[in-house]
């Protein structure tokens, strides 16, 4: 079998991406990532892609962000030889928590992670499943940064461009998306 070029693996990822008109509600065009993950071809595809751009990074702890971002963070980690760290919405995590707000189109939310998940010394890779406005991720990072970790490197599947979603981080933050959608 003849190797793929890293554009050829992104197309074929891409092409896999289910298209759901006006879900959750009307005039949203919902990127559906689950048949990514139900063949082995695809899910061997993606998380070949998603590790390559991390090995050389050293990272030690991959973050997942509730509930997309657990599907690949923790295969990403077991690639990485790193540990799993969850962000959870309130309520869900057992013992003592960091916690941050944001807004979204609908009102206030908030997100938490374990006080203890993180050291000084982690090299961190915030993981999620696709970047729209960026709210729920900017509030990850300033979890993560509240852990006073070493470094952040933030990652997503898939990208709405239009949506200018990497636009409200810090430009010396290093994102990067797999695959891009115009909307």
């Amino acid at each position: 079998m003849e190797k793929q070029t890293r554009e050829e693996i992104i197309d074929f990822l891409k092409s896999r991406v289910r298209n759901i008109p006006n879900f959750p509600i009307n005039g949203i065009q919902f990127k559906d990532v689950t048949p990514l993950f139900s063949t082995e071809e695809s899910l061997n595809k993606l998380s070949d892609a998603l590790t390559s751009t991390y090995k050389d990074k050293k990272i030690t702890k991959v973050v997942g962000i509730e509930s997309r971002g657990f599907i690949m963070a923790p295969i990403l980690a077991m690639n990485l030889n790193a540990g799993f760290v969850p962000i959870r919405k309130p309520g869900k995590l057992p013992a003592d928590v960091l916690e941050e707000s944001y807004e979204k189109e609908y009102g206030v939310d908030k997100i938490q992670i374990h006080k203890d998940a993180l050291s000084p010394n982690d090299i961190v890779l915030l993981h999620d499943d696709l970047l729209a406005t960026g709210g729920t991720m900017l509030a990850a990072y300033n979890l993560v940064r509240k852990s006073g970790v070493k470094e952040i490197y933030i990652n997503f599947i898939i990208e709405l461009e239009e949506l200018n979603g990497r636009k409200i981080f810090p430009q010396s933050v290093d994102i990067e998306a797999l695959i891009k959608f115009e909307i």
